[in-house]
């Protein structure tokens, strides 16, 4: 299993170090515009292996992704990343560019490869790579609702008190701090509906915090955050490549599910061996319905800034 990131910045750094550990794939291949960087991220990781107990290989290349050939699963993390006061959709500009040359020249070398999409504005970053690869819907994959998921299970587990362990959530929808939609209603810990444990309001502030948690991170670090987007996109890796059949929250391209067609946007989805394997087609409720349609207009005014 050969896996393939563009950008050694932190984010994509985080995924090949998380996904090395985990120590299902033979190779990862860091690949990143900057003389040297990519090379050097590689090794120290790759100094790491000992102590870390991994036998996956990672290899760092300049700009030279007839490296990447063969890849099973690519990742695009390259881009520049949110400053403080920024928001995903002004990264539209100059990111679309960088995506759309990367998506092209991975392809070129491994026609078969499946894509997932880390970079921002994502969902629009997503539907650039649907309409400029002709790769299949299911082999194109944005990572959004994966991570924004383990920042609503952070946020429920900090409510409750709880292990995280015991808390499960999802959240659909965009990814973008008004269009995130996290299904509360839903929410468990160990089961139970986490309204038995805290009050209406207090789910409500887990919410709000949820959906502001990447400009939250942003405005501490003076940055995009990179731990928990790298264990994302681990997570999604680890799905495809051992063909898990597991249910994430993904950007997926629609048509017709939730009553949406032409744009991709976060749903849950199996993920197996083939990339998205299906759609989970969940009921919502009025509200939920409502917020969807919502995130769904946001995205698309998203994608009219884009020049196909």
């Amino acid at each position: 299993m050969k896996v393939t990131v563009v950008g050694a910045g932190a984010v994509g750094a985080s995924c090949a170090e998380y996904i090395a550990i985990k120590n299902f794939a033979s190779e990862v291949v860091l690949v990143d515009i900057k003389e040297g960087f990519a090379e050097g991220k590689a090794m120290d990781l790759m100094q790491t292996a000992s102590l870390n107990g991994f036998d996956t290989k990672i290899t760092g290349v300049t700009g030279d992704y007839s490296k990447t050939a063969g890849s099973d699963i690519c990742v695009i993390t390259s881009g520049i990343p949110r400053k403080p006061g920024m928001t995903r959709e002004e990264l539209i500009g100059i990111n679309a560019g960088i995506v759309k040359s990367v998506s092209s020249s991975l392809i070129e070398q491994s026609p078969n490869t499946i894509i997932i999409v880390v970079s921002n504005p994502m969902d629009t970053m997503t539907y650039l790579v649907h309409k400029t690869t002709g790769l299949p819907k299911n082999r194109i994959i944005g990572m959004g609702g994966a991570l924004d998921s383990a920042r609503f299970k952070y946020r429920l587990a900090e409510a409750l008190g709880a292990p995280i362990s015991d808390v499960d959530g999802m959240v659909i929808g965009g990814h973008s701090d008004k269009g995130m939609v996290p299904l509360t209603r839903l929410a468990t810990r160990n089961s139970v509906p986490v309204t038995e444990f805290i009050s209406e309001e207090r789910l409500n502030e887990v919410k709000e915090a949820t959906k502001v948690g990447g400009a939250t991170l942003t405005g501490l670090l003076g940055t995009s955050a990179w731990y928990a987007p790298g264990a994302a996109v681990s997570g999604l890796v680890q799905a495809i490549a051992c063909d898990q059949k597991k249910i994430f929250p993904c950007s997926t391209l629609l048509d017709g599910e939730y009553g949406l067609s032409d744009l991709c946007i976060g749903v849950p989805v199996v993920l197996g061996r083939n990339g998205i394997e299906s759609i989970v087609d969940i009921t919502l409720n009025d509200a939920e319905k409502e917020h969807m349609q919502a995130s769904a207009e946001g995205v698309r005014a998203t994608n009219g800034l884009l020049e196909l």
